[in-house]
């Protein structure tokens, strides 16, 4: 049986700017990572390989540079990669890429059952966290999410059980296979790959399906298949405490400076 896990290459966060003309990201010259919370997601899929015996399968959508994330995926102990690349996909929003991933894991499904797919709970460039809910409603499988916790697997039964880590609680789920997980990043901690398997996935064949492959309608994916619409992109900027001031830079004066504050206004009684 087959796991199926979706990661995605993003910019990296820490050299993004935004253009103040135009309200767009400038994306020239800033480094690509694989998405933080797909790492994650990578590393349970492994441990699932590891502990179950499944082959794991992942999928990117995006230009050919993802290409090197999907070898990352390779030399951390992946079976087999998939680059869905293809100029009509670029543009998409949430609704179409859903529909591009789910028809690349239907086509996966037609060669060996998928049991699982795993994705990271949402992306640092977009953090709709709508991806994996989307790809679970297209194929009608069991839809897990916020998922801290895999706690058992039984592939005979066909059922799957989880721990949610929800606000202030935890909640217990069994679950029908096929079924989509989506995972938080406090589930595990992602493995470094050996120089071994570093060196052995530089050479490694990364498969493309473009369009001529998948066969989707061009209206129903990228820019035509996409709905939203982003207007404008911004830098939000704090503005500096009135309360802490300059006493943020010294714990005991932010203190003092707080209590004061707290005592002038009659919240704070001494």
């Amino acid at each position: 049986m087959l796991i199926v896990v979706c990661i995605k290459e993003v910019p990296d966060a820490a050299y993004i700017n935004i253009d103040p003309a135009t309200g767009t990201l400038i994306r020239e010259g800033v480094p690509s990572i694989i998405n933080p919370f797909d790492n994650h997601a990578l590393e349970e899929s492994l441990r699932l390989k590891e502990k179950h015996g499944f082959r794991v399968a992942a999928i990117s959508m995006g230009p050919t540079s993802a290409g090197e994330t999907l070898r990352n995926a390779l030399a951390m102990g992946v079976d087999e990669v998939v680059l869905l690349s293809d100029p009509v996909f670029s543009g998409s929003d949430t609704l179409a890429t859903t529909k591009v991933l789910a028809e690349a894991i239907k086509r996966l499904a037609e060669k060996e059952e998928v049991a699982i797919v795993i994705c990271g709970k949402q992306t640092i460039d977009g953090a709709t966290a709508q991806v994996g809910p989307g790809i679970a409603t297209r194929l009608k499988y069991s839809q897990l999410t916020l998922v801290d916790q895999i706690q058992n697997v039984d592939d005979q039964a066909g059922k799957v059980r989880v721990r949610r880590m929800l606000e202030g609680r935890y909640e217990i789920v069994e679950a029908t296979l096929p079924a989509l997980i989506t995972v938080v990043p406090q589930i595990n901690t992602p493995r470094e790959p050996t120089v071994r398997m570093q060196m052995m996935a530089e050479d490694a064949e990364v498969t493309l399906w473009d369009n001529e492959v998948m066969k989707l309608p061009k209206e129903s994916i990228g820019v035509k298949g996409s709905p939203t619409r982003v207007r404008k992109i911004f830098s939000q900027i704090m503005p500096e405490s009135e309360i802490l001031g300059d006493g943020i830079y010294d714990p005991e004066g932010a203190a003092h400076l707080l209590i004061d504050t707290l005592t002038e206004e009659d919240i704070l009684s001494l």
